[in-house]
């Protein structure tokens, strides 16, 4: 525990250092611009306690960290307060709509003066994220956390109206979002991929089971029963091998399998029992690899372009976002942070090299749009923690990291609820010191990792002449 507040309280120092504070003569430790407060909107990232309520709250969690069995800061917005001379940032909104039973069940509250909108699971533009409880499980939902993930653009409004419409020009703005929307739109392709393979298949067995009641070995009875698909499987399947001698081959072959692995005995196999098994498994394995190569396709393909294109959109909408909701009315100094190298975190590590080749493209297109919106605005400073954080993890030593790879927390359910660094505290993470592990779970960051973004923040703002 003492370790990750030494590792905050060293981060703040190092800040303030930088920017020409933390003289020990006492000079003026105040840094360049006096900001008045801060407000940040975003994901998960910039979650200062959104959800830190009911059974989480109870187990010390809250943040997508590890958390401190004693309030500290942690990640990089509580960090960069605390180098500005501001207090500490509270979250505008807590509570969750999940289930009751399990303690995630817990009234929305709206906390005046609190100006922490990031929220675990937001999205730029669309409502439900990443543990919503009104998003598909399959594309990230979670009816059991019920997550709030309230969109970045709804963060803007509510804090206007908050403030009654305007900014007042003296406060610092932090925007960083997008991630969830890489990863909705990932498992919407995936999702969709395998719809484009069960699909292929069954055109496949259709036309086959509708060329059998042309020649007659089918009848229209049967076909409207379902009753001939395992004939047309089989056919297939067989046409696939080209000769009556090659399918007899691989028959054989799959049988000698069968009696390996024990679901066949050499006695059932002599009496040539074991060859239904087994031609019922070489078709299973002919349709589940047509169905592979057809959800593959439609994978690099349409299915590429459509999460590429809705990445593309999620980040034009956020750079007018910016420009519409936050500077023209009357925010001057905003900083907005582009989604740092998912690629290269434990999530990037354990997918394949197609699917991080369009992450990254995906996220590359995010970055360009929002770049290209804001460029050239004077009350923008937009910071590219994307190369930076690939810098981190491919040349670790040098900002102190000693893992880049593993996960600091304990993700097994069993000693950590969620699995999840919501509920990481510095009493369930692996053994060993993680004091400098860059990652809490697959992709958050540690303290540590909360640490590096917030002095890379507070570099370019001092060298913009914020700081």
């Amino acid at each position: 525990m003492r370790q990750y507040k030494l590792a905050a309280a060293v981060a703040a120092a190092a800040i303030l250092a930088g920017c020409g504070g933390g003289s020990s003569s006492g000079g003026n430790q105040s840094t360049k611009i006096q900001f008045s407060s801060q407000v940040s909107f975003g994901d998960s990232l910039s979650d200062v306690g959104t959800y830190a309520v009911g059974t989480v709250a109870a187990l010390h969690g809250g943040k997508y960290t590890v958390n401190t069995l004693t309030p500290s800061a942690q990640n990089w917005t509580e960090l960069m307060a605390a180098s500005l001379g501001l207090p500490a940032p509270c979250p505008a909104q807590t509570g969750l709509s999940g289930m009751a039973a399990d303690g995630f069940s817990v009234g929305v509250v709206n906390h005046a003066g609190c100006y922490g909108y990031g929220q675990g699971g937001a999205r730029v533009t669309l409502p439900y994220g990443p543990g919503n409880a009104n998003l598909d499980p399959s594309l990230g939902g979670s009816p059991v956390l019920g997550q709030l993930t309230v969109p970045v653009l709804t963060q803007i409004q509510n804090h206007l109206k908050a403030v009654g419409g305007k900014f007042s020009g003296n406060e610092i703005v932090f925007v960083l979002a997008g991630a969830n929307d890489v990863f909705v739109q990932l498992a919407t392709l995936n999702a969709n991929a395998t719809a484009a393979g069960t699909t292929a298949v069954n055109n496949l067995v259709g036309a086959r089971v509708q060329a059998d009641v042309a020649a007659g070995t089918c009848t229209p009875t049967d076909a409207q029963a379902s009753n001939c698909v395992p004939q047309a499987e089989g056919e297939l399947w067989q046409a696939s091998l080209g000769s009556a001698a090659a399918v007899q081959a691989a028959v054989g072959a799959q049988v000698q399998t069968d009696v390996k692995a024990g679901t066949c005995t050499p006695t059932d196999a002599l009496a040539s029992n074991c060859v239904p098994q087994a031609e019922t498994e070489l078709v299973t394995a002919y349709l589940t690899a047509q169905g592979t190569a057809a959800g593959n396709a439609y994978a690099g393909g349409a299915g590429a372009t459509a999460a590429v294109t809705a990445l593309g959109q999620a980040g034009g909408e956020l750079a007018a976002y910016v420009n519409q909701l936050i500077l023209a009315n009357g925010a001057k100094y905003v900083v907005v942070v582009n989604i740092p190298d998912i690629g290269t975190t434990p999530f990037g590590n354990s997918v394949g090299a197609a699917t991080v080749g369009l992450i990254d493209t995906m996220v590359a297109t995010f970055n360009l749009q929002v770049q290209n919106g804001l460029a050239g605005n004077p009350n923008v400073l937009l910071v590219d923690f994307n190369t930076q954080s690939h810098v981190n993890t491919q040349n670790p030593a040098q900002v102190g990291l000693t893992n880049v790879t593993t996960p600091a927390c304990n993700l097994s359910t069993s000693v950590n609820l969620l699995g999840s660094s919501l509920t990481c505290t510095t009493a369930n993470t692996i053994p060993g010191d993680v004091s400098h592990y860059a990652f809490a779970d697959s992709v958050h960051p540690t303290p540590y990792g909360y640490s590096l973004l917030a002095k890379y923040v507070a570099t370019q703002m001092a060298t913009r002449g914020w700081l």
